[in-house]
């Protein structure tokens, strides 16, 4: 009798340690009280849930994990709203916190890809579109949920989001991360995918690479001297997927690494600080 009195204050106190509370854990919504401009957001929400945010539907993972963007311009507060299988609906509030965003002055560019005639505009407007349909992929893979790590290693030559002055007139913010690396260093899948576009030749971008995370999220890769693999190519990983390179609207060999979510660009140096 004894024994099992024992025992039976070790399983409460085992109880109320919260480690078996998996039901409890599984009913859970969880999601930051607050996020930077710029971030990949990831949340927990019950089995059978869905989420709504920003006119889309999202699919929670087998463990219940969504994600979503938020733009360098959002102010906030996001509320994506939880609609449970009974179709009971809550909405959360998640506030978004600014930040600064420098000034870079690109000097040395061809003027032919500041100021491109109304020919050259109009090829770069196609191929921008090609790379646009691309990031709308939305499949149940999860590999945007795994860490994610380094697709080269060097100094950062450019941040996300900073405003670009190209030969002295003004451009659109910086969509991605610079990596300053010598011409033909190996460029890595900093998490694995599936090849959603790849061409050797964009006007502005040269050899472009865009690699599909799952559940709309998505890594580019531009100005890449070779290309490893083709679309459709399932990538693991750490594989090598092309080389460094200065073509396109570039002055010097590096790597630029972005990230969107659909058509929404978030920081990968954010995303590389969450998982490190």
């Amino acid at each position: 009798m004894r024994r099992l009195l024992a025992f039976a204050c070790l399983l409460g106190l085992f109880v109320a340690s919260g480690a078996p509370a998996q039901d409890d854990g599984d009913n859970r919504i969880t999601f930051p009280a607050s996020v930077s401009q710029g971030a990949l957001v990831f949340g927990r929400v019950p089995a059978g849930s869905v989420v709504e945010y920003a006119g889309h539907t999202l699919r929670p993972t087998p463990y219940g994990t969504v994600v979503f963007g938020v733009d360098r311009r959002e102010q906030g507060p996001l509320h994506p709203v939880v609609v449970h299988a009974d179709g009971t609906r809550v909405s959360e509030n998640i506030a978004v916190t600014p930040r600064d965003w420098p000034l870079e002055h690109v000097n040395g560019v061809p003027p032919k890809t500041v100021n491109p005639p109304p020919a050259i505009a109009e090829r770069i407007r196609r191929e921008q579109a090609r790379v646009t349909a691309a990031r709308s992929r939305d499949d149940a893979r999860a590999d945007f949920a795994a860490p994610f790590t380094w697709p080269v290693k060097g100094r950062i030559s450019g941040r996300f989001g900073s405003g670009r002055v190209y030969n002295g007139q003004p451009g659109s913010g910086h969509s991605g991360m610079d990596i300053a690396v010598p011409s033909g260093t190996p460029v890595k899948a900093p998490a694995a995918g599936v090849v959603t576009f790849a061409d050797p030749d964009l006007y502005l971008t040269g050899g472009t690479i865009l690699l599909d995370h799952g559940h709309g999220v998505s890594s580019n890769f531009l100005h890449l001297s070779r290309l490893d693999v083709k679309v459709g190519d399932r990538v693991a990983q750490g594989q090598v997927i092309g080389a460094v390179g200065a073509t396109g609207r570039a002055t010097g060999p590096h790597l630029h690494w972005g990230m969107s979510w659909f058509d929404v660009r978030v920081d990968p140096l954010l995303v590389l600080e969450r998982t490190q």
